[in-house]
């Protein structure tokens, strides 16, 4: 195989791995009604780093919800990171760009200075 294809197959397959990665780390359906609520109000956005974050004026109680998704979805990602033997940074980036790409219209992304936008 030439390099080329390796790289071509190797991404591919990081790929298909990051998107498994996503599916695991989404919350449980008992947070998937929080958290769809914590977006849909503006308190919560994908961040580009693969990880939620909150947006100034969530209140307090959307911290522990982050905090809970964001160490599901690290686990995951060091999943993948290691079954792949890339850097971690490399597969939180490209679920950050998968996640920010299938955010609904309206719901807040960080954009690449750091701020947050309405996509």
């Amino acid at each position: 195989m030439t390099g080329l294809r390796r790289d071509v197959s190797r991404r591919l397959v990081l790929g298909a791995m990051v998107g498994a990665a996503i599916a695991i780390a989404v919350p449980r359906l008992s947070f998937a009604l929080d958290l769809a609520t914590a977006k849909s109000n503006g308190w919560v956005g994908e961040r580009r780093d693969g990880y939620l974050g909150i947006v100034d004026g969530a209140p307090a109680d959307v911290k522990s919800l982050v905090d809970g998704i964001n160490q599901e979805r690290r686990d995951a990602y060091n999943g993948v990171a290691a079954s792949n033997s890339v850097p971690l940074n490399q597969v939180e980036a490209l679920a950050g760009q998968k996640l920010i790409d299938r955010a609904v219209s309206g719901t807040y992304i960080m954009d690449a200075a750091g701020r947050w936008i309405r996509k």
